[in-house]
This record gives structure tokens, sequence and C-alpha cells, in this order.
């Protein structure tokens, strides 16, 4: 009894020594140098992990700047706090990067809209693209309301107000998830410093758009013919700002009979 004892003993002393000296061998032939300005940045890096800068998450985007392959400025979580301290990691400077933020192209809340049926169907947007007219809504460009987006960011930086979706642009760091979740293509980005936006992108004209919404735009271009700089142009039928042209002058504003300039 005492021999089978011992010899279990020694048996697995002798593999747990096995197995050390194995992995001490394998550690030293498959060691692979650290970087330690990669480590230092994703250090830096907020560890969000949500893919807005191109990259699977921090620890990816911290080897791609490390290696000159990203630039400091990439992750848009940090912003230039964080770019700062990269830059200073890698031993440059950050240059200061535009801040931009998640702007939805529809201000056709339930006050200024309508339902045409009663929807029975899943409150997704993504599914209501595939039910009549794209949905209840009396606009079948504009927005569903339902809140793809919402669930989306993951940041608290955009809500269901009154029927529609209303980015906080102070939460919001462009990591573009509810871009992606649209289904209609009615976020955009836009910069932050921007004062005024195009809040419709019917591209229908006169009476169909009147009566699907009271704020939808009937391509009437006072807007561009009121602004100073000829920033507004028609796109696709509606009008997009140009926005490294636009002073903020608000004009277009007030020039705009549907006030569907925001």
């Amino acid at each position: 009894m005492v021999q089978d004892v011992l010899f279990a003993t020694l048996m697995i002393g002798g593999i747990g020594l096995f197995v050390g000296i194995f992995l001490g061998i394998a550690s030293k032939i498959f060691f692979v140098p650290v970087d330690e300005k990669e480590a230092e940045i994703n250090e830096a890096l907020p560890g969000a992990n949500c893919g807005a800068c191109g990259f699977s998450g921090c620890a990816a985007l911290a080897a791609a700047i490390a290696k000159g392959n990203a630039p400091v400025n990439a992750c848009v979580v940090g912003q230039q706090p964080v770019a700062d301290k990269i830059a200073a990691i890698m031993g440059g400077s950050a240059d200061e990067a535009e801040k931009l933020v998640a702007f939805v192209r529809c201000v056709g809340d339930c006050e200024k809209t309508t339902e045409t049926y009663d929807y029975t169907g899943t409150k997704k947007c993504m599914m209501a693209k595939f039910a009549p007219t794209g949905g209840p809504k009396s606009c079948r460009f504009g927005c569903t309301g339902f809140g793809d987006c919402v669930e989306a960011c993951e940041f608290d930086a955009i809500h269901i107000q009154n029927g529609i979706a209303v980015v906080d642009k102070e939460k919001c760091v462009d990591c573009k998830k509810c871009m992606k979740a649209c289904p209609k293509g009615l976020i955009i980005e836009v910069p932050y410093k921007a004062k005024v936006h195009i809040g419709c992108v019917n591209p229908e004209r006169g009476k169909p758009v009147i009566s699907s919404c009271g704020v939808g735009c009937i391509t009437c271009n006072k807007c561009a013919k009121g602004c100073p700089k000829q920033c507004i142009s028609m796109d696709k039928g509606y009008p997009v700002i140009d926005y490294a042209n636009c002073i903020n002058c608000r004009k277009c504003m007030r020039e705009c009979p549907r006030n569907c300039i925001v």
C-alpha cells in the first residue's frame, strides 16, 4: 500500500517536472518579442473594442499604430486626448482632427407625420422595411422610429424622441454603428461644429411630400438660392450642405418655408 502511494507520488512529480521543463524550453523556442510601444499604446487606448477605427479591437489598432500602419488619431472613442498620448509614445505630434458626429436626416416626428395602417410586425426597422411602404409611417423615406440605431449604439448617444431617432452629439464618438444599423441610410457624419443640418431626404416633390409630412422638403431650392456661400446643392432630389464652406449663418433656415432645416 505504501509502495503504491510512493509510486503514484513519484509518477505525478515526474510528470510535473517533465511538463515544467517542456514548457520552459517551448517558451524560449517560441518566444515572441513584445513591442514596448505597442504595449504602451494599447494601455493608452480606452479599451472599448468597438471596431470604429476599422480594426478588430484596441490591441489590433495598437499593433497597427506601432508598425506605422495606422495614424495616431485613429481611435474615434478616445479622440484628441488619446491621440496626443499615442503621439507622445510614438515620438511625434497628433494633428488636430475635426470631430465628427452622427446626424439623423429626418425631423418628421409623430406630430409632423401619421401612421397609415396598424403595423403588427416585429418592431425592428430592418424588418419594417419589408412591410408596405417600408413601415406604417406616412413618409416612406423618414425614420421608422423602432430604434435599431439605438440598440447598435454602445455609448448611449442616440434615442427615440417623439417617434424619430435623435443623436446626442455630446456623447457621440462617431463609431458609425448607428449608420450601419439604419436600413434607410438616414444617418450621416457631420462636423461637430456645424450648426445647421437638413433634416429630410425625401426625393419627391410637391403634393406627395406635403401630404406625407408637415416638414418634408419640397425641393423649392430657396435654401440654395439664399445661401451666401452657395454651399447647398441638390443631390438625388434633395438638398445637401457642403460643410467645408458653410459659415453657419443660418440664412438657409430662415429661407426654408417647410422648417426642415434645423
